[in-house]
């Protein structure tokens, strides 16, 4: 048995798998956010303990014959996010998230002082990465970065937690821009840049390996062996593609979670930075991959959705598949920058809008502007991947809370203009990647582990919609402004 930890912003989730690749149990813990100003995105790391142990103990005494049979434990995460230890590794400060924008001064200072960090980094400066808010600290909370002795990201202070060791893997620490990505390594360069060393991060490992064991009194508290490994784990996406099995290059997936990525497997380091795409590693050895960003997807139709009187997702969705070819050609355009976007822009300050609105417009046709918006967002993302990701691939898996819309699936293959496929793993995502990554980390053969869920549904791109949206799309971007 495996046990996955996926710790997100929104909640965290705990699985338990077989080696059959049943899941057992699966859970969630809530978790909320503070926004204390403007672009300010902050959580407590004691809250992330606290519903940890919560959900562990929910499993030590609804499955105690599960637990008392984990192997190993894999952990995946909210990537980016700044959490400030001092020399006897308490907390300093509220972590900083990864959707947090207040960093976006520092970032042209990092660029300034490190003019080859997009070739070490394979990314731009962003807000939302790790370094820029290690030096905002530093120019604005100056005692806390003078007795900030270690830095680890959200997953990897669970793990210290958990196992007693500062260990992250090569995965998630793409998202710092700290890692020299192709090397798989830290660079010095980009830590003195924010006035680090090596001594403040943490060891580094590939995810699929063992970064340490469960500590003795916590197995004992949830009722597990004394010997349980605790795995590198990965960074939220890169675990999602593990969940999913795609680790071999051609292979990719769209998530439509909070956030909406675009992500495609390599064996290679192929940055396209200056058009914001992501290039990180993979969670397993001499792999890579491409993904693109933006930062309101799925959020954005429950934003709608509530604003416009919709009893709920679904219900918006549902009113938006009543227009006709007709009227989604008339409809609104929407661009879905409710928190700034990332990528192609990398503007923490864009801002959403619908244009084009009429006195025939209702709300069936607002709700088909934001759908068909998120989904042209996700475009630009696709548009920015490089070859052989971008132009051949052969399908895409949609994962996230969105997937299980078939109506926005056939939307976004439309869209993309890509085959999209639906798996029975498909919202269970991060964490099922997490257990499997435990499974590696106690002796699993990647071929045996990392396995493809069977199909549920298969969505081809339709010519006559492609083309249609093409054109909405030319519009969509000649709306933007910077």
């Amino acid at each position: 048995m495996f046990l996955g930890i996926d710790l997100g912003t929104s909640e965290i989730k705990f699985l338990l798998l077989d080696e059959a690749h049943r899941v057992h149990a699966t859970l969630g813990e809530p978790l909320s956010v503070a926004q204390p100003q403007w672009l300010w995105s902050e959580q407590q790391p004691h809250d992330w303990w606290a519903a940890t142990q919560r959900g562990l103990d929910r499993l030590a005494r609804e499955h105690a014959a599960a637990m008392a049979q984990v192997r190993a434990i894999g952990l995946s995460g909210q990537m980016h996010g700044a959490v400030l230890l001092d020399a006897q590794d308490r907390v300093l400060r509220p972590a900083i998230l990864w959707n947090d924008g207040r960093s976006g001064a520092q970032c042209a200072t990092l660029e300034q002082r490190v003019p080859t960090l997009r070739q070490i980094a394979g990314n731009l400066a962003m807000p939302g990465f790790t370094a820029p808010k290690l030096l905002w600290v530093q120019q604005n909370e100056p005692d806390i970065f003078a007795r900030t002795a270690r830095v680890l990201l959200p997953k990897d202070w669970l793990r210290l937690q958990l196992a007693g060791v500062a260990v992250s893997d090569c995965s998630d620490a793409s998202g710092t821009l700290w890692l020299d990505v192709g090397a798989r390594a830290w660079s010095p360069a980009l830590l003195a840049a924010t006035g680090l060393t090596l001594q403040h991060m943490p060891q580094l490992g590939e995810g699929s390996a063992v970064s340490g064991q469960l500590l003795s009194t916590l197995a004992q508290r949830w009722g597990m062996p004394d010997d349980v490994r605790i795995a590198g784990g990965a960074g939220d996406n890169a675990a999602s593609a593990i969940g999913m099995g795609l680790v071999r290059p051609g292979q990719g997936f769209v998530s439509l979670g909070t956030s909406g990525v675009i992500f495609a497997s390599t064996d290679q380091f192929l940055p396209n930075p200056d058009q914001a795409m992501h290039a990180f590693c993979h969670a397993v050895p001499g792999r890579w991959h491409q993904m693109s960003v933006m930062l309101s997807a799925a959020s954005a139709v429950t934003w709608a959705a509530r604003q416009f009187g919709f009893q709920d997702e679904p219900a918006l969705i549902a009113a938006a598949m009543t227009l006709d070819a007709t009227a989604r050609n008339q409809a609104p355009l929407f661009l879905p920058y409710l928190s700034g976007e990332r990528t192609p822009h990398n503007n923490p300050h864009a801002q959403a809008g619908l244009w084009g609105m009429r006195m025939g417009h209702g709300r069936a046709d607002i709700a088909y502007a934001v759908l068909e918006g998120v989904s042209l967002g996700l475009l630009d993302g696709f548009n920015t991947l490089r070859p052989p990701a971008h132009g051949q691939a052969q399908s895409l898996s949609v994962v996230g809370g969105g997937s299980r819309s078939a109506d926005w699936s056939q939307l976004l293959a439309d869209a993309l203009g890509v085959p999209l496929t639906t798996h029975e793993a498909s919202t269970a995502g991060a964490a099922l990647g997490a257990a499997r990554l435990g499974w590696m980390a106690a002796g699993g053969d990647e071929a045996q582990v990392c396995t493809v869920p069977p199909v549920l549904q298969h969505f081809a791109p339709r010519a006559a919609q492609h083309a249609q949206l093409q054109e909405r799309h030319a519009r969509f971007r000649a709306l933007y402004k910077p």
